[in-house]
């Protein structure tokens, strides 16, 4: 009986610069996750401005209507600018 070896199962050696370049891309990767999940929204929705002004429905409402939050409409959709609304909280401190 003969033994056939297939191309596909030579065997390859791992060197250690493979591995280094290796670590070195698996480190890059995560930096670029920790930057991604630390970054702020620029635009919040009504109930993610609600949730970090801990406000209602109402007083969101009321808040854009006397002009202490600015907002942009875009269909039935209000969006709220991060930076405006932690200005907000910064000067309720």
């Amino acid at each position: 009986m003969t033994h056939q070896t297939n191309s596909t199962t030579v065997n390859q050696l791992l060197t250690k610069e493979d591995l280094v370049e290796f670590r070195k891309n698996v480190v890059a990767d995560i930096q670029e996750l920790i930057i991604k999940s630390t970054e702020k929204p620029t635009w919040l929705k009504s109930g993610e401005a609600r949730q970090l002004l801990k406000i209602s429905r109402s007083t969101l409402q009321l808040l854009r209507i006397n002009g202490t939050i600015s907002f942009t409409k875009l269909g039935n959709i209000f969006y709220y600018n991060y930076d405006d609304i932690n200005k907000i909280m910064n000067k309720s401190r």
